[in-house]
Order: structure tokens, then C-alpha cells, then sequence
């Protein structure tokens, strides 16, 4: 084989890589946010107590269900 067919077979697989790993590093990344939130809900009543508010367990899940929705709006 010609030098010049291999040095293009590696760059179009580097490139394929390349924009194979983009994708199934985004697909991943974004799959474990949906199933590990960045909050949760102990961390919200920390939040909303140092903000100096009392919160009940109803603002807490109003919270985390706004929270999850516009998650999965994105």
C-alpha cells in the first residue's frame, strides 16, 4: 500500500474517533445527570436555611420537581 493511503486512513479514523468519543461521552454525561441530580434535597434545605427560610417538606418537593422538569426539558 502507498504511504498516502495510510497516512489518510489514520486521519479519518482519528477523526472518527474523535467525534465517536464526543458523542458517547455526551450521551453518557447526560444520562447520569437525569439519574444523579447535581441537588438533592438535603442539600436544597441547607440552601434555603442559610437564605434564612424555613423549609417544609412540601417546598422541598415543589422544588425538586421544578427542578426535574426543566432537567428534562433541555
Amino acid at each position: 500500500m502507498a504511504t498516502w493511503l495510510w497516512v489518510l486512513i489514520v486521519i479519518i479514523a482519528l477523526i472518527a474517533g474523535l467525534f465517536g468519543g464526543f458523542f458517547i461521552s455526551r450521551r453518557y454525561m447526560e444520562r447520569y445527570l437525569k439519574e444523579n441530580p447535581p441537588f438533592s434535597e438535603d442539600q436544597l434545605r441547607q440552601m434555603m436555611l442559610q437564605m434564612g427560610q424555613k423549609p417544609s417538606q412540601k417546598k422541598l418537593h415543589q422544588m425538586m420537581n421544578s427542578m426535574k422538569s426543566q432537567n428534562s426539558k433541555k
